[in-house]
């Protein structure tokens, strides 16, 4: 009876290191407990995730990329493979594109493309709110949680690139559907963060090494 106690407590654990870790991936403790814009929008959450990556570009070249975000737009930077498997058409592009430099507040986000799977509207999340060249905000809706990006700048050729979420408390099977894509939330973000990374650092290593005038084009 001990040893099974003893056996569960470990693995809860276990269990909750896990999840911590998964859910503050790369995010400093400072990071995970600052206020950032968006988070007035679900003012009490259950659940608080913060990521985070050091990218070694200026924020202004991480912003780009960010900004181009969606399955309709430039993709998700994550693993294309994986999303096109499940029929989701979506194409992380490897270039800047000026017609995707534009957003605003009421514009959507799309992540799932119309018609999947039956769904005529496919999933789209909202800009709610937009700091030119620092936070994205997107509202996650039906649920009422909010998705955030932020880029805060650490010189002119290094920032961080944070992803947070707040979600408001669930119940039921809503709830249980949650912490069953945990970890797959937490894989495709964490790539998605790292594909910005990759795309930024690759730019601006490319513009040093092009003459000035030549196309602005990350390369595979």
């Amino acid at each position: 009876m001990v040893s099974r106690l003893l056996t569960a407590t470990m693995t809860a654990g276990l269990l909750v290191a896990t999840r911590r870790t998964m859910h503050n991936w790369g995010a400093t403790k400072a990071e995970c407990y600052r206020r950032l814009p968006g988070d007035e929008f679900v003012p009490d959450p259950a659940v608080v995730v913060t990521r985070a990556v050091t990218v070694n570009a200026p924020a202004s070249e991480v912003w780009r990329w960010l900004v181009q975000i969606g399955q309709n737009r430039g993709g998700m930077y994550s693993y294309d493979s994986v999303e096109n498997l499940l029929g989701l058409e979506i194409h992380s592009t490897d270039e800047i594109r000026p017609e995707w430099q534009e957003l605003r507040v009421g514009d959507e986000v799309r992540l799932v493309r119309r018609g999947w799977f039956g769904a005529a509207e496919g999933l789209a999340l909202p800009v709610v709110r937009l700091d030119e060249g620092e936070s994205l905000v997107l509202m996650e809706q039906p649920w009422h949680a909010v998705w955030s990006f932020h880029v805060h700048s650490r010189g002119p050729d290094r920032c961080r690139l944070i992803s947070r979420s707040r979600s408001p408390r669930a119940r039921g099977i809503t709830r249980m559907i949650g912490e069953l894509f945990d970890p797959v939330t937490f894989v495709m973000t964490r790539k998605m963060l790292l594909g910005i990374k990759a795309r930024a650092e690759r730019s601006v290593g490319d513009a040093e090494r092009t003459p000035t005038g030549a196309p602005d084009r990350v390369r595979s």
